[in-house]
């Protein structure tokens, strides 16, 4: 877990980073520098409360919900746009193509959360039996 957390602690800052440029980097910088933050308490250590997991799930999972039926959102790329690259480019020239790769940015946020939440129980329980 020590080198997930590591590498996922450096991707998010690194997403933080070229949020500078976002429409909206007043948002997208602190969603990813917050599972950011969790993965280096995670990565040091530190007790992380669940409510601070459950805080991450609710918001961007609500965020997530949004994306797939905003109206350029998820359903809109898949069937309207036929689910064609959203990668092919780094500048997004159709609305769509930035609101899936949102979408997808909060899924691997979530996902990490789910992981690092998962074992969170297990390395309590072994620092209380040693």
């Amino acid at each position: 877990m020590k080198f997930f957390n590591i590498f996922f602690c450096i991707v998010f800052i690194l997403f933080a980073a070229v949020q500078y440029n976002d429409p909206d980097p007043y948002l997208w910088i602190p969603i990813y520098l917050y599972p950011a933050l969790l993965s280096y308490l995670k990565l040091v250590q530190k007790p992380i409360s669940k409510m601070a997991y459950w805080a991450g799930f609710l918001v961007f999972g609500a965020y997530a919900i949004y994306k797939v039926f905003d109206a350029n959102g998820i359903i809109d790329w898949i069937k309207f746009h036929n689910a064609s690259s959203i990668a092919t480019t780094m500048k997004a020239e159709q609305p769509w193509v930035e609101e899936s790769r949102e979408f997808f940015g909060l899924v691997i946020i979530l996902v990490v959360m789910a992981i690092n939440y998962s074992k969170e129980g297990k390395n309590q329980s072994r620092t209380k039996l040693n």
